[in-house]
Formats: structure tokens, sequence, C-alpha cells
């Protein structure tokens, strides 16, 4: 399900606060999260399953978790031993498009789209159960949707959770930064409940990314200047704008963007949304346009 995000325009007059509000509220209604959200018809964005950005993020070089997509019991079998690695923890992902996976079910019953794999026989146990089987979530409605796919990701473990993500924004006349060193959860609450941990930054499509600006949003999101972890999150902060330009994109999202204990910033999760009037560009993306989760 996809919403109308940049069809909304900010009066002049209001105020900084109620226009930080805004926007990222219609960020967390571009990535599912506000609940009786209308529909936008005229907003039509491509959706893609969160293997493909991940791939899409490794080649431009953005730091992720090893991962990879199955869509069988015997794929996801043998992706866990050439890619995760024989007894090491994975997380495994139902491949929906939809929001709160983790606390879905599927039509047989199944509890969760989101398993930690930490026993022998993990992999194989939660596959056999996940594909095939339609996953209902809050957002799908009682039929829910197919799941015909999943993606197994080495387990993290992380010292940190932030929150970045890069929207157009009518406001600002073109991208915006949101970040926040409080990530892992609603965006939308956070910003309800501390406002002052919710950060912004314009960017001017002529000139890009600039070095202050990396290191304002490295450094709002917690990592002291002059340190491993804020250099590197300068690095993807500057990489993930490279993809938002490069891919057309309309919305790019990382929620958790972490921090390791080794002091590695990882993106650990992320969705992407690209302008469907940019087909003709991105025809490489556009192949991943998984019809079976659209309406």
């Amino acid at each position: 399900i996809v919403f109308g995000l940049f069809r909304f325009a900010f009066s002049l007059d209001i105020t900084m606060n109620t226009l930080l509000k805004s926007t990222v509220k219609l960020g967390a209604r571009s990535a599912g999260l506000l609940k009786g959200t209308p529909r936008m018809g005229a907003a039509r964005l491509l959706n893609v399953h969160e293997y493909v950005s991940m791939d899409i993020m490794r080649d431009f070089g953005i730091p992720v978790p090893k991962s990879g997509m199955a869509d069988s019991v015997e794929g996801a079998n043998a992706l866990y031993k050439s890619v995760i690695g024989e007894g090491e923890d994975c997380v495994i992902k139902s491949m929906v498009l939809t929001g709160g996976r983790g606390l879905g079910h599927f039509s047989n019953g199944f509890q969760g789209g989101v398993h930690l794999c930490n026993k022998k026989g993990d992999v194989e146990r939660f596959a056999s159960k996940m594909l095939g089987q339609q996953l209902i979530t809050k957002q799908t409605g009682a039929e829910g949707l197919p799941c015909s796919k999943i993606m197994l990701a080495e387990r993290m473990y992380m010292r940190r959770e932030m929150y970045i993500s890069i929207m157009l924004d009518r406001g600002a006349g073109g991208p915006i930064f949101i970040a926040s060193p409080a990530g892992g959860t609603s965006i939308e609450d956070v910003a309800e409940a501390t406002p002052e941990l919710i950060f912004k930054q314009p960017i001017d499509i002529n000139v890009g990314v600039t070095d202050a600006q990396s290191t304002f949003l490295a450094t709002s999101l917690g990592f002291e200047e002059g340190s491993k972890g804020h250099t590197e999150c300068k690095d993807v902060v500057e990489k993930l704008y490279g993809l938002f330009r490069k891919h057309d994109c309309t919305l790019l999202e990382v929620n958790p963007l972490a921090e390791t204990p080794d002091n590695r910033v990882v993106v650990c999760d992320a969705k992407i949304n690209f302008d469907d009037n940019a087909e003709f560009r991105q025809k490489d993306v556009f192949e991943f346009r998984d019809r079976s989760q659209e309406d």
C-alpha cells in the first residue's frame, strides 16, 4: 500500500514545529506506519521487496548484513549454508509488501512473518510454514497477501538503533533528510513523544550533500565528531543520497541504521519507493515489481 506522500503542500506561515511534525507524519504514511490513511489514487510509486533494497544498497557500497532471497524450502537451506554460514544465527523474513509482518499471522495459523533462527533446522521449519501461505497483518485486510519468497539475513548485534530517511518535500522544494538517534520504532511515535530527537536537513539538488550537511546528520545521530563511527556515518549518508538520486527514488527509509559493538555503521532494514514515471530510466529496478503484492 502506497500513499500520496507528495500531494501535500505546506503553507508558508506554519510554524517550524508544525512543519517538522507534518513532514515526519508524511514519511510515516509512505512507510505504512499510520492507520487509516486515505489512498491518493494519482500517486503510483513502485515498492520493492527488502531483499531488492539490500542488493541495490550493496551496489552503492552501503554496508548491509549478509542476506539473500529464496523461493523454496530447498533454496532457503542452500542460501543459509552459502551466504549465512552453517551454524550461524540468522533472521528469516517473509517477503510480503506490508507493515507489521512480525505481528502478523499466516493462513495456516503460523504466527509471525519474521523469526530468529538460532537452532538447527529453524530455517527449514520456518520457511516451510511461510512459503505458499497468505500473510495477514493489520494493513492487508482479512485476505492477506501471498508469501512466495523469504529473505535470510545474518543476525546483527546492535549497540544503538537510529533512523534516517530521504523523501521529497514540497515545503523544502526538493529532497529532505529526516534523522533521529531513536530508531528501531515508529518514527511518528518518536516525533510525537520526543520531537527534539527529530532532525531534518533539506538538500539542494544542484549541489548535493555537502560535507557540512553529512557532518550535521552524523552528529545528530549521536556520533562523536572525529570518531570512526562518525566518519562511517557520513559516508553512508552520502551514498544513500547518491542512490536516491540515481534511481529516481521518492522515499528511502532506513530503520534501523545500526551501530555495532565494533563501531561499524550498518543499514539493517530499508524501504525504497521509486517514481513510476521514471520506469523508462529504471528498467533494471522495475523488473523486480511484484504484481502479486499490488491491488
